[in-house]
């Protein structure tokens, strides 16, 4: 198995730190665009796409700043994924702060899955 390489990307978003949070931490926030459905069963997610299941678990949260997961398929290894709300100090800005990792030769599509996937997040906050 190949090492996956840690990336991270950021978004401006314009939304309340609260309703932002919503969005990137519970299940029915996370069905607006992160998958077609998403259940969860404690610290279990269960993301579904066309059809197709994916599991995660909540390796940690903090109310209205960040949410860290980890695919099950991942457990073993040191993979993760967060996604941390961050302020700017000067401007007030709110940005999404996404860490993630890929395979070196998937790197570009993995971006660009979040793109489109902050691109859904964005028209549901009614966010430019």
């Amino acid at each position: 198995m190949s090492d996956k390489i840690k990336y991270e990307i950021e978004f401006v978003i314009q939304s309340s730190r609260q309703l932002l949070y919503q969005y990137i931490s519970t299940p029915s926030g996370l069905s607006e665009w992160f998958a077609d459905n998403v259940n969860s069963r404690g610290e279990i997610f269960v993301f579904i796409w066309d059809g197709a299941e994916e599991e995660a678990k909540l390796l940690k949260k903090k109310s209205d700043e960040f949410v860290k997961l980890c695919w099950i398929d991942d457990e073993d290894e040191d993979y993760y994924f967060e996604l941390k709300i961050i302020v700017d100090e000067i401007t007030s800005d709110l940005s999404l702060f996404i860490t993630d990792f890929a395979d070196e030769d998937e790197l570009d599509e993995a971006k660009m899955l979040w793109e489109n996937q902050v691109a859904s997040l964005k028209q549901v906050l009614g966010s430019k």
